[in-house]
C-alpha cells in the first residue's frame, strides 16, 4: 500500500493530510497541554504549516515508509488529531506508530481506536513483524492506550 485514500474505524476516518488541514492541526499543536509530553511544540502556525507540508511530501515518497494521517471524527467531520505508521526497518519488517489528539477529544477512546487500526494496517497490510510505540513516562493516558492494544512495556 503506497497511499491511504481513507481508512475508517467505527467513529473515525484516517486520511492523508491536505493543505486545508493546517488550521485544524494548529488548534491542537499549539496547545501546551497537548504537546506537554511530545518532542515538539507548542507549535507556531509556521511550524504547523511545515508539519503539514512534510506530511504531504510523504505521500509522494517512491518507496513510501512514512504514513502520517489526519484523524477526522465522523460525527462532526472535524480534524481532531494526527496519527502515523512509520516503517523503520524494511528488512526486519519493523515499524512504529504514534498518535496525538486535540484535548477536547481526550478520554473518549479515540487513541485506542486509532492505535488498534494502525496495528491492523501494520501487521496485515504491510506484513510487519514488530511494531513499536513510545510515550513519555508521565503520559499515563497514552500508556493506557498502548496497554489496551496489547503492547508490552520494555524496560530501559
Amino acid at each position: 500500500m503506497s497511499n491511504f485514500e481513507k481508512v475508517e474505524t467505527n467513529r473515525l476516518i484516517l486520511r492523508e493530510f491536505i493543505e486545508a488541514d493546517i488550521q485544524g492541526v494548529y488548534q491542537y499543536a499549539s496547545d501546551p497541554d497537548v504537546s506537554k509530553y511530545e518532542p515538539w511544540g507548542p507549535n507556531s502556525l509556521k511550524q504547523t504549516e511545515e508539519f503539514v507540508r512534510i506530511c504531504i511530501e510523504y505521500q509522494h515518497q517512491k518507496d513510501r515508509v512514512d504514513f502520517e494521517l489526519a484523524v477526522i471524527e465522523k460525527s462532526s467531520n472535524k480534524l481532531i488529531g494526527a496519527c502515523g505508521l512509520h516503517i523503520s526497518d524494511k528488512g526486519n519488517r519493523e515499524g512504529w506508530l504514534g498518535y496525538v489528539i486535540n484535548k477536547l477529544y481526550w478520554r473518549k477512546g479515540y487513541g485506542t481506536e486509532i492505535a488498534e487500526k494502525l496495528l491492523d494496517i501494520g501487521f496485515n497490510e504491510f506484513k510487519l513483524h514488530r511494531i513499536y510505540a513510545t510515550c513519555h513516562p508521565n503520559n499515563l493516558g497514552s500508556e493506557k492506550v498502548l496497554q489496551k492494544i496489547g503492547m508490552k512495556k520494555k524496560d530501559a
